[in-house]
């Protein structure tokens, strides 16, 4: 695993010790960037179901300002932290292990939003229309933010979750699809 471009491109990340996450491959990584960035200046972003921090990570490299890494499991908590501490930037980052409907619920409370938010959950154990919905309803989402689902090739997602609309969605080596959403104008 290794960070595609920007400010730390080429480097090496560490991937979780466990089969408990997924990695997003290196190929479905650059294509997701190329659609939405492929760079960016500033704003704040979530890496909700995030494991080894990769999307969140290379979002930072590619000018994010900050990102909140959030996942439930220990040995991705770890990684995080070693994979932003090796590439000194975890100024840049806040980190929380916690399941994500109680983490959307305290950025509520903070009064975070978020101009980007990745979500790729372990496939087929969450429900995006529950996440999304628990977006909106704690209102972290900015109004021109961008929502980055990934999921299976065999998962279809809505058109429509509540006020979000499907801008694109992209299949990549008929494995993995990456949908975005956005609010409806």
């Amino acid at each position: 695993m290794r960070v595609i471009a920007g400010e730390h491109k080429g480097r090496q990340i560490r991937p979780v010790p466990s089969n408990q996450t997924r990695p997003t491959t290196d190929k479905a990584k650059e294509a997701l960037f190329q659609v939405i960035g492929p760079y960016f200046e500033g704003g704040m972003g979530l890496d909700l179901f995030a494991g080894s921090g990769g999307l969140g990570i290379e979002a930072l490299s590619r000018g994010l300002e900050k990102v909140i890494f959030v996942d439930r499991y220990q040995k991705a908590i770890s990684t995080i932290y070693e994979n932003l501490k090796m590439l000194k930037i975890e100024d840049q980052a806040e980190v929380f292990r916690t399941d994500a409907f109680r983490a959307i619920k305290a950025a509520g409370k903070r009064g975070l939003q978020f101009d980007w938010i990745f979500l790729d959950p372990p496939y087929g154990k969450v429900s995006f229309e529950d996440t999304l919905e628990a977006l909106h309803e704690h209102q972290i989402v900015s109004q021109n933010a961008t929502i980055v689902c990934e999921h299976t090739a065999q998962q279809t997602l809505p058109e429509e979750i509540g006020p979000f609309e499907q801008t694109k969605s992209e299949t990549y080596s008929s494995i993995i699809t990456i949908s975005l959403y956005q609010y409806k104008e």
